[in-house]
């Protein structure tokens, strides 16, 4: 059964691919970017790409016409998504609660306020809160089927819910609409996901020119050109994008945090610390102060590890507390570092439920394993690799399911490709992998 079932997916997300294939370059590119206003202001904002590096000053402006105005649902609306960016720039959950409160009160000046709906959705999406997100996504679409943002919207929930080949449709349909940076960079994540990275990183390079005379756009899509590269073990590839990356916006944590990647890849863990010490030192991600404190692990330094990773509950409480739900993150930082395995399969399970995409699947396997569930794991597992997507941790968790199993060859060879596509593709387990490919 599972096989049919795995059958009948493969032959609809192939007719996804032809829809991702067939459109995404038949619009010509945009123009350099010249200043934002207006409704590109608000386009903008919606795919979470802000105004160069002034939008604390544009929240602080809005807020003024407020207090002159409370009744200007326009500017709330605004209002609203310059929030949701600022928590982009600053990592500050905080800014999330202030968003939800900015376009709500918009909508309760007018019921039918399209922008407000996806705003809502794209702030759905930031909380990890998917079905709801693909909820608010299709409202707005509702209210205007052919603004291109709600297709991303849309599209974005999609993926998080396995929902590949519908997702693929409506990215293709956002670029046939609007060609911009936030297509082009969907179009790039749909090729990475079903293994085409070549045109992956072609998609993902005309995004970097449609963000043209904009700091944090330029700087994200540089980082994600690099991440492309990196993915594939290409690390001076990477390290030139990130580094253009930080140079147009500079202490971007994101980019430092992308830097440290390479330098501990490259063997150089004293200037990987520094340089994830300074992406904590300005966005306290969890992601980030997990990997400082494995970069402290593999250098010998296990009390500065402990102090690392015992901050990860604090921030996940914050964010909790701002409605972002992380049952999957934890689950996969508490499965990695061998805490309390009971409890993180059961969050892992919730995770995979509430986003049963190919990275839901790769965690709940993962968790199964490590509580000696190998059989049940391998299921998970191929349904993590569905898509054809190239990605070494997941076939590095392929590799030590199969092991879990006594499919020593198998598994080895699951091994080998982990390794011969990206060799440091984790700090804990690149290691493990490289012992077990040889």
């Amino acid at each position: 059964m599972t096989n049919k079932i795995l059958i009948a997916l493969a032959a609809g997300v192939a007719a996804g691919f032809v829809a991702l294939f067939a459109g995404a370059f038949e619009s010509s590119p945009p123009g350099p970017a010249s200043a934002l206003a207006g409704s590109q202001s608000v386009e903008d904002f919606k795919a979470g790409f802000g105004l160069n590096a002034s939008t604390a000053s544009l929240a602080l402006e809005l807020q003024s016409q407020l207090q002159l105005n409370p009744k200007d649902e326009h500017t709330w609306v605004l209002l609203g998504l310059a929030y949701q960016q600022r928590a982009r720039e600053t990592g500050d959950p905080s800014y999330y609660t202030k968003s939800d409160g900015a376009l709500h009160r918009a909508l309760s000046l007018d019921s039918n306020d399209e922008l407000a709906y996806s705003g809502l959705g794209s702030l759905a999406l930031s909380r990890h809160r998917f079905r709801q997100a693909l909820a608010l996504g299709e409202k707005a679409h509702a209210l205007n089927r052919y603004d291109a943002r709600n297709f991303g919207v849309i599209g974005d929930a999609l993926v998080e819910l396995g929902r590949y080949p519908e997702a693929f449709k409506d990215f293709n349909t956002m670029n046939e609409l609007r060609p911009s940076l936030s297509s082009y960079a969907r179009v790039s994540y749909g090729r990475e996901l079903i293994g085409h990275t070549s045109a992956a990183i072609e998609a993902m390079k005309l995004a970097v020119d449609a963000a043209t005379d904009t700091a944090e756009p330029t700087a994200w899509t540089h980082i994600q050109l690099g991440k492309l590269y990196y993915n594939h073990g290409r690390y001076a590839a990477a390290a030139r994008e990130y580094l253009l990356g930080n140079t147009a916006f500079p202490n971007y944590a994101y980019g430092l945090d992308a830097l440290a990647q390479v330098e501990a890849a490259l063997g150089r863990y004293p200037r990987a610390i520094a340089l994830e010490r300074e992406a904590v030192g300005l966005i306290p991600l969890p992601q980030y102060v997990g990997l400082l404190g494995d970069l402290y692990k593999v250098t010998s330094h296990p009390v500065s590890a402990r102090r690392q990773y015992a901050l990860i509950g604090a921030i996940e409480r914050l964010l909790r507390a701002n409605g972002v739900k992380t049952d999957l993150e934890i689950a996969l930082f508490d499965v990695d570092h061998g805490i309390a395995l009971p409890h993180a399969l059961a969050l892992a399970r919730i995770g995979q439920h509430d986003r049963p995409s190919i990275d839901g699947d790769d965690v709940l396997g993962w968790a199964l394993a490590r509580n000696g569930q190998c059989a049940a794991a391998l299921s998970y597992s191929r349904a993590a690799l569905r898509l054809g997507t190239q990605d070494a941790l997941k076939f590095f968790h392929r590799g030590m399911i199969l092991r879990c199993l006594g499919h020593q060859a198998e598994a080895r060879s699951w091994f080998r490709r982990a390794v011969a596509l990206n060799p440091h593709f984790a700090v804990l387990w690149s290691p493990v992998a490289a012992r077990y490919a040889s």
